[in-house]
């Protein structure tokens, strides 16, 4: 894959000249317009020239619509397919009102806390031991893909298709969670109950696997799980992620959180590979266009003495500047384009040998066209001042 990129590229490049010659030679023979059969004339004379005036931006793009891929594939890599994500804090490290706070950052949409059952250490290997989720049952609603048969305010048995239960909780089963009340250790004692919930959890979720659901009602007054998780969900929007977890570093700026399912050193990468390429692409841009424009130029300047005879013989000095417009910008937009075109299918072929699940990808299309449009103007305009408003007998005294 990158020996075709980099074979894609130079072919880019190289077949810029004959593309320039066979388009500037097609018009010329068949334009009526005087000032676009000179334009076409010059670069039909000289198609190489095109390759050193455009193959700096036409890389420039070519590679950004390369870089745009890697960072599709790096988002896919760095986040869950799920569209929701899950955050799940240690409920020990939170006081009673961070809690509340933590839930009312902006972009949570719901929270709750997960537990295990609690074993004797000491007793027979067949206990039973369940997982359990305190919420209501529109927070469960928020944290699954689907839930059927909740009921508010009651216990109830969770059903998970596709994921196991606990080791031998059956309904009837008595379940033991330890909880800490007033600085002293207590337990709470859940019966597994034959009313039951078929939910269909996230993969990947906090509350996959979960066996039964406890209301918060049900809990016994100031009192809190020991070992517990301070569960949180909102939307995997990478913006929306590092938002939820600036929120709740502003509450508790020293707690452990674990995003379920997403890799935060790689949304940092992402947000410096996406500074780079935006910081790149500027720079890029105004030397490329720089060059460009000292490049046509000095092209201009070599041929002065054939503008003064072209306006001795009687063309008008608005029509020079027009035909130094026309051979500056049609080899630069023609090159721009296919380096948009071939970038594009370059980018999605990187896309698919890599397993991506997006294969075309338009949203950096619009801004690499404008890019694109914005440096054939800016040339265009650099181009009108190069033929003078006098003519200079010197210039084509030699000849």
């Amino acid at each position: 894959m990158p020996a075709g990129i980099l074979l894609t590229g130079l072919g880019l490049v190289l077949t810029l000249p004959l593309i320039s010659y066979s388009i500037a030679r097609g018009l010329a023979r068949t334009t009526q317009s005087l000032t676009l059969n000179l334009a076409m004339r010059r670069n039909e004379v000289e198609p190489g020239s095109t390759m050193r005036v455009v193959t700096g931006l036409v890389l420039l793009v070519f590679s950004a619509s390369l870089a745009q891929g890697v960072l599709i594939q790096l988002e896919q890599v760095t986040r869950p397919s799920a569209p929701v994500q899950d955050y799940s804090v240690p409920l020990a490290s939170l006081t009673t009102r961070q809690q509340h706070e933590v839930a009312d950052v902006p972009g949570v949409r719901a929270h709750a806390v997960t537990m295990m059952s609690w074993t004797d250490p000491d007793g027979s290997s067949d206990q039973p031991w369940a997982s359990a989720v305190v919420a209501t049952c529109d927070q469960l609603t928020k944290l699954v893909r689907h839930s059927e048969g909740c009921v508010d305010g009651k216990v109830m048995r969770l059903s998970d298709p596709n994921a196991g239960t606990g080791q031998g909780a059956r309904p009837g089963d008595a379940l033991p969670f330890r909880l800490s009340k007033g600085g002293r250790g207590t337990t709470l004692t859940i019966t597994l109950p034959q009313d039951e919930i078929t939910y269909s959890a996230y993969d990947p979720s906090a509350v996959h696997g979960a066996d039964v659901l406890i209301p918060p009602s049900a809990m016994l007054t100031a009192a809190r799980p020991q070992g517990a998780q301070y569960v949180l969900t909102s939307s995997s929007d990478h913006d929306e992620v590092r938002k939820v977890l600036d929120g709740i570093a502003a509450v508790a700026p020293t707690v452990a959180v674990e995003p379920i399912g997403v890799n935060i050193e790689g949304l940092q990468q992402i947000a410096v590979l996406e500074t780079l390429l935006a910081v790149g692409m500027i720079m890029g841009l105004v030397i490329g266009t720089a060059a460009f424009v000292v490049s046509a130029t000095d092209r201009a300047v070599e041929r002065r003495p054939q503008v003064t005879a072209v306006t001795l013989i009687g063309a008008p000095a608005r029509t020079m500047r027009a035909v130094q417009c026309v051979q500056v910008v049609l080899p630069l937009s023609v090159g721009l384009v296919l380096a948009l075109v071939t970038g594009k299918l370059a980018e999605s072929c990187y896309l698919i040998t890599g397993g991506s699940e997006i294969y075309w990808d338009s949203a950096g299309l619009p801004v690499l066209a404008l890019a694109a449009a914005g440096v054939a103007a800016v040339s265009a305009v650099g181009a009108l001042p190069l033929v003078g408003r006098r003519i200079d007998p010197e210039l084509i005294r030699r000849d």
